[in-house]
């Protein structure tokens, strides 16, 4: 009786195991589903191959039970694919739904591209049909007046699905959009123009076509703000006036410091000249003495030559004072 009791409990644990394997593998709610849902699908080629395969029935069969209610028409072969290489079929199927009810022109493989290649395929398509307003950084630029402007723009973008896979990215956008605010503003002529109409700024941008090359087609770039900023040439010019005085102050230095040095020169050069005077005095008594030797001067000459020597040194030495008299009586004057 014990060992009947004991076969039975292994013969239901098997059926059990058993069921629950078949189960697994065969997922006959799943099937059920589907097939009142209009998807067609077969247990052993597709549910239990997707087992076997290491894909999720629930996901691949609920997302074409999805698109099925929704009036497209998907291979389940395809779906498969994508989830094995690693897409996120959920989000691709409700990106096709909501790309057919918007009227857009989204295939399946276009929309597997853009998954696998790392963009958010569901916001593409919401962007597609709810354009995105960016709004550019504070941009600085300076008219031909050398006033600077301080500009803040937004752009209204939605995206290209057709250049989403390999497309520049909102940064692309804003640079471009940047680099045409510089240079609108820098082109003018005054300031005040571009405060007059801030307006000519967004058609000159939008005009350029900045949207080529980017997964976004611009709509409109309209300018938030403009703001006076600082007069850039005013200092411009006070730097240039200011370096100007420098190289001046430089230069006027210069000349003095060769002036000084030429003064410095002369005077050793006086004091040399004075020099040969002292040496060339006291060549004279030995021009005196050989003239006495040879009988060219006689004792009478020689007396009067020192008579007429003492005679200029009594002038001298009597016009002397007066000279400083007036010498001092000048420099009162002058002061």
């Amino acid at each position: 009786m014990e060992a009947v009791t004991g076969l039975s409990v292994l013969i239901i644990v098997g059926v059990i195991f058993f069921l629950i394997i078949f189960t697994y593998f065969v997922p006959i709610g799943l099937f059920i589903t589907a097939y009142f849902s209009g998807v067609k699908v077969k247990i052993f080629k597709d549910l239990v191959g997707m087992r076997l395969r290491k894909v999720s029935p629930m996901v691949i069969v609920r997302s074409m039970i999805s698109a099925t209610k929704a009036g497209l028409k998907l291979d389940i072969s395809l779906v498969e694919a994508h989830y094995l290489a690693g897409g996120n079929v959920i989000k691709v199927v409700n990106a096709l739904i909501s790309a057919n009810k918007a009227n857009l022109e989204l295939s399946f493989e276009k929309a597997a591209a853009i998954d696998l290649a790392g963009r958010d395929v569901l916001d593409a398509v919401r962007m597609s049909v709810l354009p995105k307003v960016i709004e550019t950084p504070m941009v600085s630029a300076v008219a031909k007046d050398g006033i600077q402007l301080k500009a803040v723009a937004r752009i209204t973008v939605r995206a290209n699905l057709e250049r989403l896979v390999g497309g520049a990215t909102e940064a692309t956008i804003l640079a471009r959009v940047g680099e045409g605010i510089v240079s609108t503003i820098g082109s003018s002529n005054s300031h005040k123009a571009v405060l007059e109409n801030p307006d000519s700024i967004s058609k000159v941008v939008l005009a350029k076509g900045l949207d080529a090359g980017t997964a976004f087609e611009i709509l409109s770039i309209d300018i938030a703000d403009v703001d006076v900023g600082t007069n850039i040439g005013a200092i411009l010019q006070t730097d240039q006036a200011e370096a100007d005085l420098k190289v001046a102050r430089a230069k006027a230095e210069e000349r003095r410091a060769a002036a000084v040095a030429l003064e410095q020169e002369m005077t050793a050069e006086v004091a040399r000249m004075k020099a040969k005077v002292v040496e060339a005095e006291a060549e004279i008594p030995r021009a005196i003495s050989e003239a006495f030797r040879s009988g060219n001067l006689g004792v009478m000459d020689y007396y009067n030559l020192r008579n007429i020597q003492a005679d200029t040194d009594m002038r001298n030495s009597i016009a002397g004072p007066n000279d400083k008299n007036e010498d001092k009586n000048d420099d009162k004057k002058n002061k």
